[in-house]
């Protein structure tokens, strides 16, 4: 199904039957990186995966891309697809508009799911940081994102043992329109922290850390958890893509995200 929403056309995945689940992916990535994740879960949920705005198969429009607009795209699919309330899961950058999507639209959420992300807003040097890597794309293309996160993606024995998951990563990010990734790492930099919501959620959470992960410590995850009620935490051996990592894993542990959610 392709949708138009704020001047952007989002090519969007429906599979599946049962509660809603919706996943997002993270930075630059695109919804085929949930592809083993959406076929195990399609059997117990209804599973929505689209790119975000500017990324994968999303055209870039003006940015930068605010958290607040990327979760109202969430919103509007969700409406055109007439789903009410979800499950939303985000891996790194998917979560941090899963915060934004609670924070702006609670009473749509049945649940929460972040995956190798974090709470807190970038400091200085991280947000200087992402608006320089921004520049250097728009002059130079897509190979400076390849090299600023493809090297850090995986646990170290990924890189010797299973450089096809390597490629594939590889493959998906020099894809990425310049144009996009720049706007989104504005964005990314200009975010708000979400630690001001750990009182006010009231919904099932579930945080996947890596226990190798150097993008998304799980010091951060357990920050979540802690501060969180009834917040859990799966620590899984990997870094930071166990989308590709530790792909039943990750899957197990969103079935029970969507089973903690279903007993509210």
């Amino acid at each position: 199904m392709q949708l138009d929403i704020d001047g952007a056309r989002f090519d969007v995945l429906d599979e599946g039957h049962g509660p809603a689940l919706v996943l997002l992916h993270g930075f630059p990535l695109a919804k085929e990186t949930w592809d083993a994740q959406a076929r195990s879960l399609a059997a117990v949920a209804r599973v929505i995966r689209f790119d975000l705005r500017g990324l994968g198969t999303t055209a870039p429009t003006p940015g930068p891309y605010l958290m607040e607009q990327l979760a109202s795209d969430v919103a509007a699919v969700l409406d055109a697809l007439d789903i009410e309330r979800a499950v939303v899961a985000g891996h790194s950058l998917g979560g941090y508009v899963t915060f934004a999507f609670y924070r702006m639209f609670a009473e749509r959420c049945s649940g929460l799911g972040l995956i190798c992300s974090r709470a807190n807003a970038d400091d200085r040097a991280a947000a200087a940081g992402r608006f320089a890597l921004a520049d250097r794309i728009e002059r130079e293309g897509s190979e400076p994102l390849v090299e600023a996160f493809v090297p850090r993606y995986f646990a170290p024995p990924i890189y010797r043992d299973r450089p096809d998951l390597v490629e594939r990563a590889r493959a998906v990010v020099r894809r990425t329109d310049p144009r996009g990734a720049a706007a989104m790492l504005r964005g990314m930099a200009l975010r708000d922290s979400a630690e001001d919501l750990f009182e006010e959620i009231d919904v099932p959470l579930r945080a996947v850390a890596g226990s190798e992960d150097t993008l998304a410590p799980s010091e951060r995850a357990n920050e979540i958890v802690t501060a969180v009620r009834g917040a859990q935490l799966d620590l899984l051996d990997c870094g930071h893509f166990p989308l590709y990592e530790a792909p039943d894993a990750l899957a197990s542990s969103l079935e029970r995200l969507l089973a903690d959610a279903n007993r509210r």
